[in-house]
């Protein structure tokens, strides 16, 4: 692992990184478990890769934690899922103290328990001066309900004549979005060799490399996020332009 990590180019850092982290029913299904158990070890996998993009120097990472989608799963794996956040948000304050990290998150929080909703408010408010890495977690988030909000509000102020429909622009749809203080999304990584967006920031990765793994979440380690991130480093990032024209650029 440790040359992995040399091998890593700090100049070609992926400035944000978002993670579908899929696969810990059917690890869980694997052990003859339930589901709630790969859950409980997918725990293991977010502390690893957070520590591991802190210590590689990622400005920004989002972790789909739960989508508008998931409130449909069987009762009892919502409850113990929402009870899994609270008690690990309590667990890890100190250590997104001790590494500099500030949470955010992103989503319908009002949907959430108000113990949750609480516990977030705490920790976020705690961290919120720490800038090594600013780390996302997309809670009862949906992208195409995101862009509808979006949609509501831009109305809204049309017909308040708050702003002219000539004005919107990129940056203004950018300003009202659940994101809107986070840059895009430069690479995003799926695990359980799933290959599909599943509804995640669907705006935000327009021009972000997408890499698909068959490693379940709760088996992910920093050593398959350094193996992703060399592969994203020996990727052409053309946003659009040609080959000839991104090498005229870094000439």
């Amino acid at each position: 692992m440790k040359d992995l990590k040399a091998n890593i180019l700090k100049s070609a850092l992926p400035n944000h990184i978002a993670i579908i982290m899929d696969g810990n029913g059917r690890w869980a299904k694997s052990k003859g478990k339930p589901r709630i158990f790969g859950h409980k070890n997918g725990v293991t996998s977010v502390k690893e890769i957070i520590e591991g993009c802190a210590e590689i120097g990622v400005n920004y990472l989002t972790l789909y934690a739960f989508s508008t989608e998931n409130w449909n799963r069987p009762k009892l794996e919502v409850k113990t899922l929402m009870a899994l956040l609270v008690s690990s948000l309590k667990k890890e304050l100190k250590t997104l103290q001790e590494n500099n990290i500030k949470l955010n998150t992103i989503g319908t929080l009002y949907n959430l328990p108000e113990k949750a909703q609480k516990e977030l408010a705490d920790v976020i408010e705690k961290t919120k001066n720490n800038n090594r890495l600013t780390l996302t977690l997309a809670l009862s988030y949906g992208s195409r309900e995101e862009i509808v909000n979006v949609i509501k509000k831009l109305s809204k102020k049309v017909v308040n004549k708050q702003l002219d429909i000539k004005e919107i622009n990129e940056k203004i749809i950018n300003n009202h979005l659940y994101t809107f203080s986070l840059p895009d999304v430069d690479f995003m990584i799926r695990t359980s060799g799933e290959k599909r967006i599943s509804n995640f920031l669907l705006w935000q990765i327009a021009y972000a490399e997408l890499y698909f793994t068959n490693t379940l979440w709760p088996d992910f380690r920093k050593e398959n996020l350094f193996n992703a991130i060399l592969e994203y480093q020996n990727r052409e990032r053309r946003f659009g332009k040609t080959s000839e024209q991104i090498e005229k650029l870094n000439e």
